[in-house]
């Protein structure tokens, strides 16, 4: 079974939102939205050999999987430009669903990270946008 397989298998059976694996380790994540990209990438953890699974993949997360250097990606939910990001940047991607736009958590708008990056083009500064934007909506 490939990391990718693994990664999809345990995201779908674990109720996990996240999970990236390589050869020698799985990691896991039960944290919504961005959490667990940005924890990874404070953790300066090098992921270039992981495969990821998520659940939804957002122009936000894209950016961030993109800054993490993962192998390939699979998501449950995929947004356009999140995919055409990904490939952008020679990433495989691998969905069930591809949507216009994310929606936010209540679905009353469009998801506040992929709004907020929507017109940013390099992932340097879609990750200081993500982070005041995070910062912002704490207050």
């Amino acid at each position: 079974m490939s990391n990718l397989d693994r990664a999809r298998e345990i995201l779908s059976e674990g109720g996990y939102t996240c999970v990236i694996c390589s050869d020698r380790d799985t990691q896991t994540s039960r944290q919504r939205g961005v959490a667990p990209l940005l924890k990874w990438l404070d953790e300066g953890i090098n992921l270039s050999e992981y495969s990821a699974a998520d659940k939804v993949v957002g122009k936000g997360a894209a950016y961030l999987y993109i800054l993490l250097e993962i192998k390939e990606l699979y998501a449950d939910v995929i947004s356009r430009p999140a995919y055409d990001t990904l490939k952008k940047y020679s990433i495989p991607v691998t969905y069930t669903t591809l949507t216009d736009n994310v929606r936010n958590r209540d679905n009353t708008e469009f998801c506040p990270i992929e709004t907020v990056v929507m017109d940013i083009d390099n992932p340097k500064d879609a990750l200081t946008a993500i982070r005041r934007k995070i910062e912002d909506m704490k207050k």
